[in-house]
């Protein structure tokens, strides 16, 4: 009887325990609406797991963030490349189903394993948000899927990784990442972006070995604040032994930061007195010298390191990277200034025969180097005065570098560079002189104030002869000349305003002047003719190139209503931005950005073989631009017209897909449409000669093609070819495919044959974009996530049924 009432007295106490787990757990059938509100908390209320408005913005993060600190410190995002609009609803289906749709029923998010028998959700107090099954086993949960973000009690098994978001406000996966390789060291390295193709590390914990027993197998995050690499022998690894110690009891996260630093963040889980208003601070982090440490190890110049391409950096006194661009370059992202730095204005060799040092001067940078970037001459015993020289008169060359003793010539796009106080030298940067500020009125401008003041002189001494009456008759016109004058001086002209987002409006002389005199072809297409441009303002000058459509048919006013229709309706990283047009009369125009390295067909089919990993962020970057063509856009589009030529490539070598002028804009409850032939040789998809409908399809099979293409450097159609088998492209990598000999593909890239795997999985994805029947070619969002790795790629089918 005794025991029976110990019983019954256990209960009771432990009921509200039990009933506050009960309550914790999120049963089946359970949602929520995407709002500033929508959140489920665990039960102490430390964490909440629910929805994180973004910039002020009706969009969201499906997050998990610190209840108890103001400010909202996220630990953890679903859905960081894919905001969610307000509305979205997330639930927890009574079939177990978790997935995070949007307003129109799309899924934005999933958890992307097995939740085959779910039975209920749960935010528990360590920050894990789980996915769990009838007998409490975890089937999916957060720590296993970290973000940027570790936590007390969390764990980085082999294989585990943070990856870095692109800025503090913008949750896109970033260029870091923190890795636990399967040899036991854990590192930090930069990856070549969208992909996860990893460059040297600039820090590792030297937890390898060649014995296995003493290599690393786990990193721990324990609640003490310490990060601890667990050996295979029993002994344990402290990477923050060094650590600033926290007196009392704080709240602790690891952050693997946008800027490339792993940092460990404390924070005071009470406000006292002494404590009040205090926000997260750090008291550890690696590595110690990010812009001398990214090239510290294997030296190599892929990637841009910590600041980009064609800028230096310094460090903060937070030990903090600083990133500035060269003279005469700006921010390519305004809103990232990890990003690196484009160019001004593009130099031009031969200006009217003019001497480079009229045109161009040498800016120093002191102690600023790159090491290992883009170096094309080394010139031991080369003077100061003579490396400027040789540089200014070099064409390629764009910076000159003197140290010990030697100059060293570099061209474009230069990366890792540093501002080093400990290595002597200088930097010297070739600058328009038309990019340097001037105070000066422009000779135009002066010319005309003289011969204004000229005639004013002459009038006055005209009118002072005469009468008083006169005088001041003289004295009103003199006032009412002044002021119109300062009102037209006020007046904005049509290129003051041209890099508002909104599209402009020019006249033909405006584009007439801008082109100067139409003078500098640089591309010819089947309706119009593209020539470089350049629009003046008070303080800069922006290159552009002007589409001016030459044959002024029925068919051509079409053409130049479609574009300009389709190009207003994008807004996309890998598309080419339409910036104004002119439509007057026969004479119809379109000016778009001017892309400084030409056309991916330029890079492929030239003289040299480009870069592996530049070229598959190529393939990736015009496949999301296509997806966005396609879906994404209120209108869709369909280009008709997918081929190497019409992909250019801006400063940083990022594709962007170009030349809507073939587009067939399709309504939103449009599937398909029928249209004559278009396209290029080599590209059209099968469709386009039957007779049938064509949808987005025909755009899959070109990119298809094309994707072969860029595998390959080599173009798709290569009548001169000896080997008959080899002479169509697409036909010649089935075959290589099917017989297990795709390295004949790529025998003459190293790179490529070192990355056989990937090799392969293109060319499968290819196979599928070309197949002759469109059911059968995925769409290009399924392609887009076949090449990411989100969708694995099955064995295709031969693309043609009589093969």
């Amino acid at each position: 009887m005794g025991f029976f009432h110990y019983l019954v007295l256990f209960v009771l106490l432990s009921l509200p325990v039990l009933l506050g787990a009960q309550k914790a757990n999120i049963s089946l059938g359970s949602y929520l609406t995407a709002s500033d509100d929508a959140s489920w908390r665990s039960p102490s209320g430390d964490f909440a797991f629910g929805f994180s408005r973004i910039n002020n913005q009706d969009l969201f993060l499906l997050a998990i963030w610190y209840e108890k600190i103001p400010g909202r410190t996220l630990v953890w995002y679903a859905n960081g490349d894919n905001l969610a609009p307000k509305g979205s609803k997330l639930q927890l289906n009574n079939n177990g189903n978790f997935t995070l749709t949007g307003p129109q029923g799309q899924e934005i998010w999933n958890p992307k394993s097995s939740t085959d028998g779910v039975a209920y959700a749960a935010m528990l107090d360590d920050g894990n948000f789980v996915l769990a099954g009838r007998d409490s086993n975890y089937l999916w949960e957060s720590f296993k899927n970290p973000t940027d973000t570790i936590l007390p009690t969390q764990v980085l098994e082999l294989g585990g990784k943070l990856s870095s978001r692109q800025t503090e406000t913008n949750y896109s996966k970033g260029r870091f990442q923190l890795f636990m390789k399967t040899d036991g060291n854990l590192v930090l390295r930069p990856i070549g972006l969208p992909t996860d193709f990893p460059y040297p590390a600039y820090y590792e914990s030297n937890t390898d070995s060649a014995d296995e027993m003493n290599s690393g197998y786990r990193m721990v995050f324990n609640e003490s604040g310490d990060l601890n690499v667990f050996l295979r022998n029993g002994s344990v690894v402290n990477l923050t032994k060094n650590r600033t110690k926290s007196m009392g009891d704080y709240y602790y996260r690891a952050t693997l930061d946008a800027d490339g630093i792993f940092a460990l963040h404390a924070h005071p889980r009470t406000q006292t007195n002494g404590s009040l208003g205090k926000t997260w601070f750090a008291i550890w982090s690696v590595p110690d010298d990010i812009c001398s440490d990214m090239d510290a190890g294997t030296p190599t110049d892929l990637g841009g390191g910590p600041c980009g391409y064609n800028s230096y950096c310094r460090l903060d006194e937070k030990r903090r990277p600083l990133c500035e661009c060269l003279p005469g370059f700006s921010l390519s992202d305004p809103n990232n200034k990890l990003n690196g730095c484009k160019q001004n204005r593009i130099p031009n060799c031969h200006q009217d025969n003019a001497k480079p040092e009229d045109l161009y001067e040498m800016q120093e940078l002191p102690n600023t180097f790159w090491p290992v970037s883009a170096n094309f001459e080394q010139l031991p015993g080369v003077d100061e005065d003579d490396c400027k020289r040789l540089c200014l008169h070099d064409c390629n060359c764009m910076v000159t570098t003197i140290r010990e003793g030697t100059c060293w010539r570099k061209k474009l796009p230069l990366s890792k560079g540093r501002m080093d106080y400990n290595v002597y030298g200088k930097a010297m940067i070739k600058v328009s002189k038309s990019d340097a500020p001037s105070d000066e009125p422009s000779a135009g401008n002066s010319e005309i104030e003289k011969k204004d003041r000229a005639t004013l002189i002459l009038v006055g001494a005209v009118f002072l002869g005469s009468s008083v009456f006169l005088n001041f008759l003289f004295v009103a016109a003199i006032s009412l000349f002044v002021f119109y004058s300062y009102k037209t001086k006020l007046k904005p002209t049509h290129t003051s305003n041209i890099l508002e987002p909104n599209q402009r409006t020019f006249t033909y002389r405006d584009l007439e002047e801008a082109t100067d005199g139409f003078k500098e072809e640089i591309g010819r297409g089947a309706f119009g003719t593209v020539y470089k441009g350049v629009l003046l303002s008070s303080n800069s000058r922006t290159y552009v190139a002007v589409k001016k459509l030459d044959r002024m048919v029925q068919e051509g006013e079409k053409e130049f209503k479609t574009e300009v229709s389709a190009i207003a309706k994008t807004h996309h990283k890998n598309l080419v931005r339409l910036i104004g047009f002119c439509d007057e009369g026969s004479n119809k125009l379109l000016v778009y950005e001017f892309m400084s390295n030409g056309t991916l067909a330029s890079l492929l089919f030239g003289m040299s073989r480009s870069d592996w990993n530049k070229r598959l962020q190529m393939a990736f970057g015009i496949a999301r631009g296509l997806t966005y063509l396609h879906e994404e856009c209120s209108t869709q589009i369909i280009h008709c017209d997918i081929k190497p030529q019409n992909i250019l490539l801006d400063d940083s070598f990022t594709a962007r897909i170009s030349d809507f002028g073939l587009a067939k804009l399709l309504m939103s409850d449009q599937t398909r449409t029928h249209t004559g032939i278009r396209g290029t040789r080599g590209y059209v998809a099968p469709e386009w000669f039957r007779n049938m409908p064509i949808t987005a399809k025909v755009d899959v099979y070109s990119y298809g093609v094309m994707l072969l293409e860029i595998i390959c450097c080599r173009r798709g159609l290569e009548m001169e070819n000896e080997n008959e088998e080899e002479v169509i492209l697409a036909d010649w990598a089935y075959d290589c495919y099917k017989e297990k000999i795709l390295d004949k593909l790529v025998e003459d890239d190293e790179e490529a044959r070192n990355d056989i795997k990937r090799v392969e999985k293109l060319v499968m994805v290819a196979i599928w974009c070309i197949q002759e029947d469109p059911s059968l070619r995925p769409s290009m969002r399924t392609v887009t996530q076949m090449l990411e790795g989100v969708v694995q790629v099955s064995e295709p089918p031969c693309p043609s049924p009589f093969n």
